[in-house]
């Protein structure tokens, strides 16, 4: 007997015991007309929060949690690009009950994701299901915050900000608002028109380019400031903006998360939208050449204005950002804050000696590290701050730089190899942004937690 049960110590060592208690669930008393009410509901509130911007992996969570809330568990949830699957079966039912919803239209709402997610929140304090559907209709509802002259005005002043990074005069930042403007104008013409937004990004950027193109023609007119146009700063400016809409953080953390065709699928739209505005530049600067506004490829990078300039320019496009994805007030002065910590980072990185490229990702790293807690803290949506911390570093610059060299290389093989070797620099720094970010909303999800562990035994020694 003794020798037995040293062999079954040793062997539990080595071996996972079995468990030979009696398996017993607990069976919940909902009908299947309650069970698909509230599939219903937590599948709009995902479907509203994957339109307006959320990433997979919190679309899911969402989901599962507003079920729970309401005795529905397990509920499986699968997320795709434009189309969300939940499915809920009972031990025993004769079949799951299983509802799909597609996505019809994506368009960043920071406003309304902030809505659904106090929504969530008074779900799990106890909203009956009646008053959240009604609830969730009035959300729904709701229209975008700001009306279209506004949010042209926001583009045109995202624009600005990025002239004044890099110290540009008062005659380039207001050659910068005009053609933003008109850029953004074409865009939101074309749009109503229900144009794809492919061929708006190749309007757009056709637009963009044309303008810049032809600004240093106003050297004829004697101004001082006309004598130090730079063409490169106003297209570098409107390729941030039109870049500025573009899920690079939701795409790289739907590809972390597990999320492979959200992730795929976000990829693609980012690629395909990127190389229209890659063509509109290349048509914009062919016409140009054929009209004798040609431009000279630089040879250097564009340098940045002085330093209080550029703090107060990444300010700008945090503002602007906000504003042109519907946010409210208090998600335009903690994206405004976010926005200097992140450029702090990254100046602070160059000044170490970091090249672009990582400096990049350390100031996405600490814009994304306290936005996700001041998200947690303010109850603001973390990819509406990470989105406008982390916009400023967008290498427009470079990308701009690298296509001109490509288009006024003619028989030059360097200046081709240049090129192209500008334009892999700004694909890295674009994925550096994308780790960076990511990286500081996994790290800043456990400390938010202990944080908020935190506050709550705080408050618990108080009362």
């Amino acid at each position: 007997m003794r020798r037995r049960r040293i062999l079954s110590s040793l062997q539990s060592l080595v071996r996972t015991p079995e468990v030979t208690s009696p398996h017993t669930e607990m069976i919940p008393v909902i009908d299947d007309a309650f069970a698909v009410r509230v599939l219903d509901l937590a599948i709009r509130i995902g479907e509203a929060m994957l339109a307006a911007g959320a990433p997979a992996s919190e679309v899911t969570l969402t989901i599962v949690r507003v079920a729970g809330m309401f005795g529905l568990d397990p509920v499986h949830v699968d997320v795709s690009y434009n189309s969300i699957t939940v499915a809920h079966h009972r031990s025993g039912a004769d079949r799951p009950i299983t509802l799909m919803r597609v996505v019809r239209t994506q368009a960043p709402d920071h406003a309304r994701l902030q809505r659904l997610q106090a929504l969530v929140a008074e779900i799990r304090s106890g909203m009956p299901i009646d008053a959240a559907r009604t609830q969730f209709r009035v959300v729904r509802r709701t229209p975008f915050a700001y009306h279209p002259p506004v949010v042209v005005g926001a583009q045109a002043l995202l624009a600005v900000g990025v002239a004044l990074m890099f110290g540009a005069n008062w005659l380039v930042i207001l050659l910068t608002f005009l053609a933003a403007g008109a850029t953004a104008v074409t865009q939101f013409l074309l749009g109503r028109a229900r144009v794809p937004f492919f061929f708006s990004q190749i309007a757009g950027a056709f637009v963009l380019t044309l303008i810049a193109a032809l600004a240093p023609g106003l050297e004829a007119t004697g101004w001082a400031a006309a004598a130090d146009i730079r063409p490169s700063v106003i297209v570098a400016s409107g390729i941030v903006l039109m870049l500025a809409g573009l899920t690079v953080v939701g795409a790289a953390q739907d590809a972390i998360d597990g999320f492979a065709l959200t992730a795929m699928g976000r990829i693609l739209e980012l690629t395909t939208q990127t190389l229209g505005v890659v063509l509109g530049i290349l048509i914009g600067l062919e016409t140009a050449r054929v009209v004798g506004a040609g431009m000279d490829p630089p040879n250097d990078p564009l340098p940045f204005g002085p330093l209080p300039l550029q703090f107060v320019g990444a300010a700008l496009i945090a503002v602007a950002v906000t504003i042109y994805n519907g946010a409210g007030l208090r998600v335009v002065v903690v994206s405004v804050g976010l926005s200097v910590v992140a450029w702090a980072g990254y100046t602070a990185s160059v000044g170490l000696g970091f090249d672009t490229a990582a400096a990049s990702g350390v100031g996405a790293f600490a814009g994304s590290l306290l936005g996700i807690v001041a998200a947690y803290r303010l109850h603001v949506p973390s990819v509406a701050i990470t989105t406008a911390a982390i916009l400023p570093m967008v290498p427009g610059a470079a990308v701009f730089r690298g296509l001109l060299g490509v288009v006024e290389s003619g028989y030059s093989t360097v200046t081709l190899l240049i090129g192209f070797t500008t334009l892999a620099s700004a694909a890295t720094i674009g994925i550096a942004l994308a780790v960076g970010a990511s990286l500081g909303i996994y790290v800043g999800q456990p400390l938010r937690a202990s944080l908020g562990s935190v506050i709550k035994a705080r408050a618990r020694v108080r009362s």
